[in-house]
């Protein structure tokens, strides 16, 4: 098992920042299946300063998921300071900044993936982050700009000079996006040249998978993003069940998490589709997956989980 500044995890296992899904009611979910440290999905540090209600409500946690990482996206080192010292109200146990998102909406800003462009800048987020967080700082990064900048390691030794806790990895570049293969060459030759932990992202979708990637890279922890979607079971050596039966409890276990700390009401789309990605590959999945669609309440929907029994 490895550890980031001390802190000890019970698997090398970790839930990935996931936009529109890493909640607390699934990050508890996968803490309870298996998984040692939990990622939230992004937060804007312009949303934060600024106190919008919600980025607020995104920060919502409970001692039970701990350890817990916050991610803070951002192209101002004075608007990451200020988040970050915002963040410690919060209690996490480490906040990670998002160095790595490709998606436009973000590096048009300066920020996730385009900072990769500019490793200057780069610092000095990261140097303002660390000087107001109360809690260890790590980073999220990709491969490089593109293949033909395969900028990780240089971004590696400057979070490790910086003063980063650990990095994480994704195998493919800023110019992939989410297509292609990761390539976790780079991941060990990050893992080579720095002493921080490493955490290696892209393309890991079972448990065995992941431990072959530990072994051939060096890397400290592995982090699992779209595999762990309507699948907690990937944090597990045994993997996802093949038969319904096995499958309910989890979506039940989740629906009540998602009772507890969601308005289900004014979320019933998104609870929807997070339900329906449990039900795949068996017969009747499909079946049962327009049925969750057609659900026209929170309550309609436990009723039609209740009846698979």
């Amino acid at each position: 098992m490895f550890s980031i500044a001390g802190v000890p995890f019970e698997s090398p296992f970790a839930l990935a920042p996931l936009a529109g899904y890493s909640d607390l009611p699934f990050r508890l979910l996968c803490r309870r299946y298996g998984a040692g440290l939990v990622f939230s999905e992004m937060i804007s540090c312009h949303g934060l300063v600024y106190r919008q209600k919600k980025t607020l409500q995104m920060l919502a946690s409970c001692s039970d998921e701990k350890p817990v990482a916050f991610q803070l996206f951002g192209a101002d080192p004075v608007m990451m300071g200020e988040a970050a010292a915002i963040l410690n109200e919060f209690s996490p146990t480490f906040i990670d900044i998002n160095m790595g998102c490709p998606v436009r909406k973000v590096t048009r800003r300066g920020a996730g993936s385009a900072l990769m462009k500019d490793i200057t800048l780069a610092g000095k987020i990261l140097s303002a982050v660390i000087a107001n967080a109360k809690v260890p700082v790590t980073v999220k990064t990709r491969a490089g700009i593109d293949s033909q900048n395969l900028t990780a390691p240089e971004f590696a030794r400057m979070s490790e000079a910086t003063g980063a806790a650990a990095i994480t990895i994704h195998g493919r570049t800023w110019a992939q996006g989410f297509s292609g293969k990761a390539d976790w060459n780079i991941v060990r030759a990050v893992k080579k040249i720095v002493n921080i932990p490493v955490i290696g992202n892209g393309d890991v979708e079972t448990y065995d998978q992941g431990l072959s990637r530990i072994e051939e890279t060096g890397c400290n922890g592995i982090m699992i993003g779209r595999a762990a979607l309507g699948n907690p079971w990937v944090f597990q050596k045994k993997g996802r069940p093949e038969h319904l039966e096995y499958i309910l409890p989890a979506v039940k276990q989740h629906l009540q998490l998602m009772e507890e700390h969601l308005d289900t009401n004014r979320v019933l789309a998104y609870i929807r589709n997070h339900t329906g990605r449990y039900f795949r590959e068996f017969s009747g999945s499909s079946r049962i997956r327009k049925s969750i669609h057609d659900c026209g309440s929170f309550q309609i929907l436990q009723d039609l989980i209740n009846s698979l029994n």
